[in-house]
């Protein structure tokens, strides 16, 4: 089964996110902030990541560049799922190594065409 974490400081996104995962049949853990993610990626590896933006204690940026920076393999792909819509936003989170970027609110289509692009579906 593939998996997926879902780091958002919002149990409502999280909440949805999950359904709308569990739905594609995939197995969902949650965090709620940057750190919480680290130290779930340090046990296991989800197949890809979806990731907020602002977060208390870890910044999605963060979390991601501390992510990218280890040297495990494989590593999942990661997905910003943010309300930052800016294009500096964008190219930021994509030099910084997410694979893709979707707007909140989101949708199951949505969310099924990125995870599509990067391969996860």
């Amino acid at each position: 089964m593939r998996t997926c974490l879902i780091v958002d400081d919002s149990k409502v996104i999280r909440k949805v996110a999950r359904h709308i995962l569990e739905t594609m049949q995939f197995d969902v853990a949650e965090a709620s902030d940057g750190k919480e993610a680290l130290d779930h990626c340090s046990g296991t590896t989800p197949d890809v990541i979806l990731l907020d933006w602002n977060m208390p204690v870890m910044s999605g940026m963060d979390f991601l560049r501390a992510y990218r920076s280890t040297v495990e393999l494989p590593k999942a792909k990661v997905i910003f799922c943010t309300t930052e819509n800016g294009v500096g936003h964008i190219k930021a989170a994509i030099d910084a190594g997410a694979d893709e970027y979707v707007m909140k609110p989101f949708d199951r289509e949505t969310l099924e065409a990125k995870l599509q692009i990067v391969g996860c579906l």
